[in-house]
């Protein structure tokens, strides 16, 4: 008999939790453990979608910066809103352990890169992450960077020495099997036809059979489906694909020495090593459905114009997924109306975020637990439909030209900078091998000529003595 069956005869329990991706799966683990009665609805394979489907970096943060944070909910919330994406990330590595989840290949560290010069927003961002928001960062200079990283793309880096990376497939399917221990019932290939909130008792139908409630748990982010259209519109769909590079030898070593993940600070390269000699890259995002195989060529592009020295690359496998995206930037957490919660709207997050999300839930349900609050501010807004998703095309395109411009400007002034100090070495050397002076500088006409000091007058030895 499969673990994971459909739902074929009815059911009651405590809590309904439908999708069974990352957030999902967090919240059945979490309330299983608190000893409620859990079903998980999957209405076709357990994280067939966007969970776990990416280069699997956890690190503290939201898709909102920081500042926009702070303007929106004001510091003290946005200090306790930064707070529980850390301990999210702090509970998906203590998930991810080679004990509970074999093979999880867990690795150390996270650096994000700039494409423009930008050291004096580094240090106010260093100042504010690691005196207001606690965080253990590091700055890099270019160097550094360069040091790791063998290209002129990329300038200054934030580096998260306690962020980490790993498989999140295999992430995933340890959360359903760590949540199946624990007394949680998933189904597969269940999808829901329809849902009645209404009641102590909440009715779910589908296909096969009943099922009943006292809380409903919606986490299947844009793909709720028909019952649920109002809610799935107020997420843009957004499809992102990577790929894993055929092995690259020791040439790889040479070029990228930073064993962590990588990520530009535009959201457009995101990448790391993988088996020791292969590099794992996600591509930029698309409001289109496409076959993951199709971008295979545009990513070895891409890894070819950031590493040249790699040549062209071989691409072992694509694979893609799609993410839902809110209008304003955080995710969806907390009580639609009594017994109906929504955890969603994760695309751009992380790991951590889904995992803070199913643990909050959990605890709001069981405990009371009120910090779910703290996401009111960001209410459902709707993403505009079809005309929604294209407006969200055309902003990407614009964004990633304007990031390409204004990195190959940041470029252009450099190697500027270093042909001018080439040509001023060059000068003195060329005047000290001639033994002579460089020449001193003309003030430009019009400006005032220095004054000429004054000789001094010579003392008169008679000055002083008496007559």
């Amino acid at each position: 008999m499969s673990e994971r069956p459909r739902l074929s005869f009815d059911l009651d329990v405590d809590i309904c939790v439908v999708g069974a991706g990352l957030a999902g799966l967090t919240v059945a683990l979490e309330a299983a453990r608190l000893g409620a009665s859990v079903a998980v609805l999957e209405g076709r394979r357990v994280g067939w979608n966007a969970s776990g489907h990416h280069l699997g970096t956890v690190m503290p943060g939201y898709g909102l910066a920081v500042g926009d944070l702070i303007a929106r909910v004001g510091f003290d919330d946005a200090r306790e809103l930064w707070s529980l994406s850390m301990q999210g990330a702090e509970y998906v590595r203590a998930t991810a352990s080679e004990e509970l989840i074999p093979g999880i290949a867990l690795s150390e560290g996270a650096l994000e890169v700039s494409n423009v010069e930008a050291g004096d927003q580094l240090i106010s961002r260093l100042q504010m992450l690691g005196e207001d928001f606690e965080t253990e960062v590091e700055g890099w200079q270019v160097d550094r960077v360069r040091e790791e990283l063998k290209t002129d793309r990329y300038f200054h880096g934030v580096y998260y020495p306690k962020a980490f990376q790993i498989d999140g497939r295999k992430y995933v399917h340890g959360l359903a099997a760590l949540a199946r221990r624990a007394g949680a019932r998933i189904f597969e290939d269940t999808p829901v036809v329809s849902i009645d909130p209404s009641g102590i008792r909440k009715r779910i139908v589908t296909p096969s059979a009943r099922l009943r409630a006292s809380h409903i748990v919606l986490a299947g982010n844009i793909h709720l489906g028909a019952p649920l259209r109002r809610l799935s519109e107020t997420l843009l769909p957004v499809w992102r694909y990577a790929a894993v590079t055929a092995p690259l030898g020791e040439q790889l070593a040479d070029v990228v020495r930073f064993k962590g993940s990588v990520t530009d600070a535009d959201g457009v390269d995101h990448f790391r090593i993988v088996d020791g000699d292969r590099l794992m890259w996600a591509s930029p995002e698309t409001t289109w459905a496409a076959r993951p195989e199709r971008f295979a060529g545009a990513i070895a592009r891409r890894i070819r114009t950031v590493f040249p020295q790699l040549g062209n690359v071989g691409i072992a496998e694509v694979w893609g997924g799609a993410m839902g995206q809110t209008v304003h930037g955080m995710p969806q957490i907390g009580q639609l109306r009594r017994g109906l919660w929504v955890t969603s709207g994760f695309g751009r997050q992380g790991l951590n975020t889904s995992a803070m999300a199913g643990q909050l839930i959990a605890r709001s349900i069981l405990w009371g637990d009120e910090r779910w609050r703290l996401f009111s501010p960001f209410e459902l807004v709707w993403a505009g439909g079809a005309t929604g998703r294209v407006a969200g095309h055309l902003v990407g395109m614009w964004e990633r030209g304007s990031s390409a411009a204004a990195g190959a400007l940041a470029r252009h002034r450099e190697r500027a900078r270093v042909r001018e100090q080439i040509r001023e070495a060059r000068l003195i050397k060329a005047n000290r091998q001639a033994g002579t002076r460089p020449p001193r500088r003309q003030p430009p006409p019009g400006s005032p000529r220095p004054a000429r000091p004054r000789p001094r007058a010579q003392a008169n030895p008679n000055e002083g003595e008496g007559p």
